[in-house]
């Protein structure tokens, strides 16, 4: 039997024409696919502005630089992938777990406010899977206690709240770009804000702090002007003309590719429902989701880890997504009691959604849940 993933990328010829155009222009770092992608992406989901990056980690890294949290408190959630709590570090931060909704695995914003202090300078929410979370509730306390929100959206590239596209709703937006995501670049990611001073700030941060990148200081066919100043400390974290090419593409066949996610989930959902060990996953009436992935619960945790042996004999990956990170060793400094997480990630199984995914995968995959005895 051929090995079912549990993500892959859906590329194609036309992604290999467009890095190809970028060896023929003889530009393939900085420069102007970057810019184009960057002007697509911001009017894709409505931002003034786009800053494209090297990775999401690096969107997050430089987000909350700009919100100065050194010393300060981040309200955090716990079920995501380490890199939202590594940038809140990298920055002198401290993360302030808050628990999640058991149904959406999002951070449950009815618990936040208990955990602002006079210390708490911004609140990174985690769209898990593209199910956006409740960001009016969100926007309220931000306003209330004055402080910056910053959305990880690395999961929600395409994903709507209140008919409008996850990038253009709050202070700093990260997206990612990696190879599993629902946009690839094969490693990549994106800042949009509508802060015209924040735009200019991050373009000189992710360039070592350099008043003009290279592409900048180049006017083709006329002249190079070779002058420069250093303003502060930055690091290099740019996207490259190769990934903007690629991240082009990706943009024109998103909107089809997350319909085609959205029909896989939907039917997952039909043919899962009637199982009663198995919890399926929501979509509240605010959010449209990216649907970046599709994960369910089952009854206890012997369920899950046979569930995983169970499919995984029949060469069908898994995931498991993610072990909370107030349980990672690096973080016990600022372990608090999180029962819904510490519950709920222990029956959580990811199983396998991509657009690319045949009829043939799928059934596969389902007859082999039916056929499991927990």
């Amino acid at each position: 039997m051929e090995h079912i993933p549990v993500f892959k990328p859906s590329l194609g010829s036309e992604e290999l024409a467009a890095v190809k155009e970028t060896f023929d222009l003889g530009w393939v770092g900085l420069g102007p696919k970057t810019a184009e992608f960057e002007k697509q992406f911001a009017a894709y989901v409505g931002a003034k502005h786009a800053i494209a990056l090297n990775s999401a980690t690096a969107a997050l890294h430089l987000s909350l630089q700009l919100a100065e949290v050194t010393g300060k408190e981040v309200i955090t959630t716990s079920m995501t992938f380490v890199s939202t709590n590594h940038a809140i570090l990298y920055n002198g931060g401290i993360p302030v777990f808050v628990d999640i909704e058991a149904d959406t695995l999002n951070i449950d914003t009815a618990k936040i406010e208990s955990a602002i202090t006079s210390k708490t300078r911004a609140i990174v929410c985690v769209h898990y899977g593209g199910h956006a979370c409740n960001l009016d509730a969100i926007h309220v306390l931000a306003k209330k206690h004055n402080l910056i929100v910053i959305e990880d959206a690395a999961h929600a590239d395409g994903s709507d709240y209140r008919g409008k596209k996850i990038g253009s709703l709050s202070d700093l937006t990260c997206f990612s770009f990696h190879a599993v995501k629902n946009l690839t670049t094969g490693e990549g990611g994106m800042i949009t804000t509508n802060n015209d001073d924040w735009a200019e700030h991050l373009k000189k941060l992710r360039w070592l702090g350099i008043s003009k990148s290279t592409f900048d200081r180049s006017i083709v066919g006329e002249k190079y002007d070779w002058y420069y100043d250093v303003e502060e400390v930055g690091w290099k974290c740019h996207m490259s003309d190769i990934n903007a090419a690629i991240g082009i593409v990706q943009l024109r066949k998103l909107d089809d590719m997350n319909n085609r996610r959205r029909n896989v989930r939907d039917r997952y959902n039909l043919e899962l429902k009637e199982i009663s060990w198995i919890e399926l996953p929501v979509e509240k009436e605010y959010t449209r989701s990216a649907s970046h992935n599709y994960v369910i619960k089952v009854d206890n945790e012997a369920s899950r880890n046979g569930l995983i042996a169970h499919l995984r004999a029949q060469n069908i990956a898994t995931g498991v997504h993610y072990i909370p990170n107030h349980l990672y060793e690096i973080y016990a400094p600022y372990r608090r009691s999180l029962p819904i997480t510490e519950e709920v990630w222990r029956r959580i199984i990811t199983l396998p959604l991509y657009p690319d995914m045949t009829d043939e995968e799928f059934v596969r995959v389902v007859e082999a849940i039916k056929n499991f005895k927990p």
